[in-house]
């Protein structure tokens, strides 16, 4: 089972390893920069082999998250510009890296209605995927969102959509446990579970599932709002996790926590799912 957390970055790249030796993760989620700036340092030769070497002898299955001010749809030209070459930025330091999933919150324009912002970040997307494809080992994921403010992706139709107007292999998906629920899919019982999967797979197809963020929902089902809670302790529930972790159809995919906290509060999240495999 690949389970783990998503780890700080601080005082260099390779720091990610020791928090995922105290986090006991097999795999981890990580930032390649400085998550809330948009200028970078370039990566260093010697930092990449590092990270390389301690992940290879560690057996640990690495993801990585994109900055936060990314944002394909944006109404400001100057930030939609910026997100742009910056996402292209993040994609080649995955591949330096040796990261195969790149994940991302699809974006969001106060100004346009959901159909056009769907458009405008498909077209983004797709742009991205033609400049970057001598980094074809890189996949963009897409993640589910809660749907606060205009955010899309709140529902599987806008995902699906974004996919079938991109038509690349390179496009995955990241189911957000506390985001799907915050967004009005009720996954707390089996039955909830098994219809959110066969509505994504029809949507979707769950051959685009990718990855998963395991976190709890400090909000109520359907209030839209994007906050993580610790496993079991939210309004989802611990059978949820149960379900998935025991779904023999994602076994091999990265789960991965995002709760409150550092290494300490991650390693008991990450013990709480273990105990649900059967």
């Amino acid at each position: 089972m690949l389970l783990g957390a998503h780890v700080s970055i601080a005082g260099g790249l390779q720091n990610a390893c020791g928090h995922a030796v105290k986090t006991n993760s097999n795999a981890i989620q990580i930032f390649t920069k400085n998550q809330v700036r948009w200028d970078f340092e370039e990566l260093k030769e010697e930092n990449i082999r590092i990270f390389k070497d301690c992940i290879s002898k560690l057996k640990i299955t690495p993801i990585s998250h994109i900055s936060y001010l990314i944002n394909l749809g944006s109404a400001d030209e100057n930030i939609e510009q910026k997100s742009f070459s910056l996402f292209i930025e993040e994609i080649k330091r995955c591949h330096m890296l040796g990261i195969n999933q790149l994940i991302f919150h699809p974006g969001s324009n106060k100004n346009l209605t959901e159909d056009k912002t769907i458009g405008k970040i498909s077209s983004n997307l797709k742009k991205i995927i033609d400049l970057t494809c001598a980094y074809n080992d890189v996949s963009l994921v897409i993640e589910t969102t809660a749907g606060q403010g205009s955010s899309i992706g709140y529902k599987l139709e806008h995902i699906g959509d974004m996919i079938n107007i991109i038509n690349s292999d390179r496009i995955k998906v990241c189911v957000d446990t506390c985001h799907i629920f915050a967004a009005g899919y009720d996954i707390r019982d089996k039955e909830g579970y098994i219809s959110f999967t066969e509505i994504f797979d029809k949507l979707i197809g769950l051959n685009k599932l990718a990855s998963f963020h395991l976190n709890d929902s400090m909000k109520e089902l359907s209030s839209r709002v994007d906050r993580h809670a610790h496993i079991g302790e939210g309004f989802i529930g611990l059978e949820t996790f149960k379900y998935i972790i025991n779904d023999n159809r994602f076994k091999n995919i990265p789960k991965v926590v995002e709760t409150p906290g550092g290494d300490e509060e991650h390693k008991r999240d990450i013990e709480i799912i273990r105990k649900l495999k059967m």
